[in-house]
């Protein structure tokens, strides 16, 4: 078995590898001369008016065959464990199957389906111990097939943090054991490295997960690439990402972080065992590293069918829109508006002076404008102003209507906190234009009520990781106030806020709490929400969690990015995947 195995993997690879130099070449070529627009002038261009792709599904073709390809910004890595880029987690849609998935269904791509198991999971006890059950006949690229302990191994590898960097880390707060934690696979001993105890392979299809504490929404964090199956044998640690291997209807060819990304045909892949992939083209080219304006211009102008980087069109491509009235196919009849999900907010550090007085924290909330927030943000094309702590791609959300700034309230609070002359404070930012542009508008607004702002923008690759995310340096460093972006790994109430407002996700490293709002109110609220018995009644349950968070003052939800994505003249299948904000690569097709 150990000697066909790699002859299998090579021979897909020498199969695959032939195309692929020419298919980078020929569409890096194309990209790079946009602006010529040859593709534009050749191809009947589908538009199948506004939202199409919403509810329905943008230019259905079943046809096979074709490049599809794909621009894209910078991918951090094609390692399922890794990676935590959206648009990349729909990439790997295309090479990593996971026991359940999104949906393809157009209008409930955030819904769940079975994907390597049979059904979403069962659990006897309220979501404390989930089971899932694998098909039978799913293989990887290789032929070896997949079975509950290359699950279960994949599941590991997130917890060796000294070797699998940046990825998400939900299975560890999930399934470790603080008093004994599991170092991962590189540290364990146990015979075939699977010493999780938390995880139980008994046979070659069935897993069991043994949880912390219960979570209804767990399936959703095996919908994550992160929970993908990796066979421990051609696992390379840390340079897996160069060469990860399939369990999906498509492999890595050819990676160059230059010229991009090939994907091949797997012949392993068999479509009887899948429901969600329809793989209609026969490869996949993915330029990697475009700018936002780059990107928009090679979908205008035929080049590119598909941006995958989540962030939808540019200012400059949005202002086009309704401005080409003579053209046969208006460009807003080829726009799909999502809801981005990503929420910009002021956290005021409760353990900071003086925002450990929830008068204080209430004077900044009442004297901020939001509809000037959205303004630097780039007007109503690019954000909405919000008040709550909860998405527009999440339902049943509490509601989020903006009061407007009421300065007279503003002035009562700082009376109320004993600082009627206002106060100074830093408030820390991302480095960056649009986060410094609302920090030094919110700044703005906090001066005219006597709150004086020294704006301090820190690095941004580190910003999270270990500025805001060290709960010591913000203290040490009088930050009052942090401008943050924040959206759910998976679109559930209960992953968007928990990391926020729950006191006992409080850490000493990579906290997400960034407002360090621990209120035992909140955190009954969460428990109750947890142990709902029933859908509505959670939701109901998570909305009062929402609300009352925010009545601490401890979060000030300012505005929600606004995304609209431009299908390229090629499309075909087009279905907006919500969670990702983007097409879904899973079942896009070409003409």
């Amino acid at each position: 078995m150990d000697s066909t195995v790699p002859r299998g993997r090579a021979g897909v690879r020498g199969r695959i590898a032939a195309v692929a130099a020419a298919a980078l070449l020929v569409v890096g070529t194309a990209v790079s001369c946009a602006g010529a627009g040859e593709d534009a002038a050749v191809l009947p261009v589908v538009g199948d008016g506004p939202d199409a792709g919403v509810s329905g599904v943008r230019a259905p073709s079943d046809a096979a065959g074709g490049t599809l390809r794909v621009v894209t910004g910078e991918v951090d890595s094609l390692d399922p464990q890794r990676s935590y880029l959206p648009g990349v987690w729909n990439l790997m849609r295309l090479y990593t199957r996971t026991l359940v998935s999104y949906s393809s269904e157009p209008g409930r791509t955030g819904e769940l389906v079975p994907d390597l198991a049979t059904d979403l999971g069962s659990t006897p006890d309220g979501g404390a111990t989930w089971t899932f059950t694998l098909r039978e006949g799913v293989r990887f690229e290789t032929g070896q097939p997949i079975t509950s302990r290359d699950v279960k191994y994949g599941i590991e590898r997130s917890f060796a943090s000294d070797v699998v960097v940046g990825g998400p880390t939900r299975v560890v707060e999930l399934l470790d054991d603080p008093a004994d934690p599991y170092a991962g696979p590189w540290q364990d001993e146990t015979p075939g490295r699977l010493g999780l105890a938390s995880v139980d392979t008994p046979d070659d299809r069935t897993i069991t997960f043994r949880l912390r504490s219960p979570q209804p929404d767990f399936p959703y964090v095996m919908a994550l690439p992160s929970s993908g199956p990796v066979p421990i044998d051609l696992d390379t640690g840390a340079d897996y990402g160069l060469d990860p291997v399939s369990s999906g209807p498509y492999a890595v060819a050819t990676r160059d972080d230059v010229t991009g990304i090939v994907l091949e045909r797997n012949p392993q892949w068999d479509p009887a065992t899948d429901g969600v992939r329809t793989a209609l083209p026969d490869r996949v080219v993915v330029r990697t590293g475009l700018t936002g304006l780059q990107r928009d211009q090679a979908l205008l102008a035929g080049s590119a069918d598909v941006d995958v980087s989540g962030t939808g069109i540019q200012a400059p491509t949005t202002a086009r829109l309704g401005q080409d009235g003579g053209a046969e196919v208006p460009l807003t009849d080829r726009v799909d508006e999502v809801a981005g999900s990503v929420v910009r907010l002021l956290a005021l550090p409760t353990d900071v002076a003086p925002f450990d007085d929830a008068s204080c924290r209430a004077a900044v909330a009442a004297a901020v404008d939001r509809a000037a927030v959205q303004e630097a943000l780039g007007g109503p094309t690019e954000a909405v102003p919000t008040a709550r702590l909860w998405p527009q791609g999440v339902e049943g959300g509490p509601d989020g209507a903006d009061p407007g700034p009421d300065v007279a309230a503003a002035e009562a609070a700082l009376a109320a906190c004993g600082r009627p002359e206002g106060f100074r404070t830093v408030l820390a930012t991302a480095d960056g234009p649009n986060s410094v542009a609302v920090a030094e508008r919110v700044a703005g607004q906090l001066a005219a009520v006597g709150v004086e702002v020294e704006v301090r923008p820190l690095d941004a690759a580190s910003f999270y990781a270990t500025e805001v995310g060290n709960p010591d340096r913000v203290r040490d460093n009088g930050i009052g106030m942090v401008l943050a972006s924040w959206t759910a790994d998976v679109p559930t109430p209960g992953s968007f806020l928990v990391p926020l407002v729950d006191g006992r996700s409080i850490s000493a490293v990579g906290n997400t709490n960034f407002a360090r709002l621990a209120d035992p109110a909140v955190d009954a609220l969460i428990d109750a929400a947890r142990t709902a018995p029933d859908p509505e009644a959670a939701r109901t349950a998570w909305r009062e969690v929402a609300t009352a968070a925010t009545a601490t003052g401890a979060y000030v939800p300012l505005a929600e990015s606004r995304v609209q994505l431009l299908a390229g003249q090629r499309l075909r299948n087009g279905v907006v995947m919500g969670p990702y904000t983007g097409y879904d690569l899973a079942t896009a097709g070409v003409r």
